[in-house]
């Protein structure tokens, strides 16, 4: 044990923390190696957040924060940061929107002004909001709708295993509510989830702390202060029997399945969900994987697979309800039901007969070299420190994941897969309906 866990590499990023006055968490990670920044602004609001009669708010919304700001016309944010020689963007997540620019850290405060000019109001109009929902709709007709398992399964699961409004409808939104959203609809939702007490800065890369800690007081230091909105508590009790459902997908040319099990709260009990994020791993990373191995490569039911934690892909910025998700990709007439079977008789045989010789240490080190390599750079820096401190309070756990991650131990892996059980599965089927 000792020796595996020394060969997991260990970062030391410098952290820096304070709040201002109006409640407003800031994070520096100072790096001198090279001329560049990372700047996020995480808010805790998402897609659970949305009231219901408004799908596709929170991503509407993530639209509207870049169509002019309070001293600033529409398109400005953009030509400020390209001009710099930056690039941006901002994410709707589950469980938080972000906001992030990758800067030549010479323009610092340029990035610092262009945040809290947004941060104290959005520019909000008929006009942007019109134009920015017609936006929001060709994304679901290119995204969902005229795509090939449009929504697979991040969409099309939370439905089957969840029954409350916030877990599972539909995030991105239906054409209606979008289209009856008004200006003040979009005021409301900035005023009660767009507050300074509810969002978190991290800046990461070539800043010196003391000189950064003066500019982002300056800056954002009289944003009004708002207090954090109380969050809901959107937990949900687990399943007991097999939820399925199955829906043909017009263009879709091959059948597929998505699985998942719920699994223990990621942030108040993560001891106990680290175990199932590396069992994902093991389940399905790589050709070397258990499923992989037994459905790809030997019984060829599945054309493809994947495993990971979180509908959205990334165990570390999610809170419960969340899920172990399993999806495959199946052959012309292949059997859902056998590849279920088959998958149950290898969660069986791991729980039952353990990992392989060098199996978990294996998985480990992949996992630690991706942990790595996301945060290598400023911008995944600070993003990561951002959620870290926004969902726990500690953004320093960056240092410390792929530690934890090789410390889970191989009767914990095999307790994980062990309590994946048939009754507990929520399923989704697509029928294959473009097959040629």
């Amino acid at each position: 044990m000792v020796a595996r866990r020394s060969r997991i590499p260990a970062t030391k990023y410098p952290v820096e923390r304070f709040t201002l006055d109006n409640g407003l968490r800031v994070v520096l990670t100072p790096d001198r190696s090279a001329p560049v920044i990372g700047v996020a602004v995480v808010y805790d609001v998402g897609i659970r957040s949305e009231p219901e009669g408004r799908t596709g708010f929170a991503h509407l919304f993530e639209h509207l924060m870049f169509q002019g700001s309070e001293n600033l016309e529409k398109l400005a944010h953009f030509r400020h940061v390209q001009g710099a020689g930056g690039t941006f963007n901002g994410s709707t997540h589950l469980d938080y929107t972000d906001y992030f620019e990758t800067l030549p850290s010479n323009a610092l405060e340029r990035a610092l002004f262009l945040e809290a000019d947004r941060m104290r109001g959005p520019r909000l109009t008929e006009e942007t909001l019109r134009n920015q929902v017609d936006v929001v709709k060709e994304e679901i007709r290119v995204n969902v709708l005229n795509r090939p398992y449009g929504g697979f399964p991040w969409l099309t699961l939370p439905p089957v295993m969840f029954d409350t409004f916030p877990n599972a409808h539909d995030g991105y939104g239906s054409f209606d509510d979008l289209e009856s959203a008004t200006v003040a609809d979009a005021a409301d939702f900035f005023r009660h989830y767009y507050a300074s007490g509810n969002a978190v800065l991290a800046v990461s890369g070539d800043i010196d702390v003391a000189e950064a800690t003066e500019l982002v007081t300056r800056h954002f230091g009289d944003v009004p202060a708002r207090p954090a909105p109380k969050r809901p508590d959107f937990t949900e009790p687990d399943l007991t029997a097999e939820r399925r459902t199955s829906y043909t997908d017009k263009l879709a040319p091959l059948p597929a399945v998505a699985g998942a099990w719920r699994v223990p709260d990621p942030i108040t009990d993560f001891t106990g969900y680290l175990p199932y994020v590396v069992l994902a791993e093991v389940l399905t990373d790589g050709d070397a994987s258990r499923l992989v191995e037994r459905l790809v490569q030997r019984d060829r039911s599945v054309t493809s697979l994947g495993g990971y934690l979180g509908f959205m892909g990334d165990p570390f910025d999610v809170r419960d309800p969340t899920a172990l998700l399993l999806q495959a990709h199946l052959p012309p007439g292949g059997d859902v039901d056998k590849v279920l079977r088959t998958v149950d008789e290898e969660l069986d045989r791991l729980a039952t007969d353990g990992l392989t010789d060098g199996e978990l240490a294996r998985t480990q080190a992949r996992m630690a070299t991706h942990l790595l390599r996301d945060t290598d750079a400023v911008l995944g820096r600070a993003l990561r420190m951002a959620v870290l401190e926004q969902q726990r309070g500690e953004p320093g756990l960056l240092n410390d994941l792929p530690r934890l991650v090789g410390e889970v131990t191989e009767e914990q892996v095999q307790i994980a897969a062990a309590a994946l059980r048939p009754e507990r599965r929520a399923v989704v089927e697509v029928i294959a309906g473009g097959a040629r």
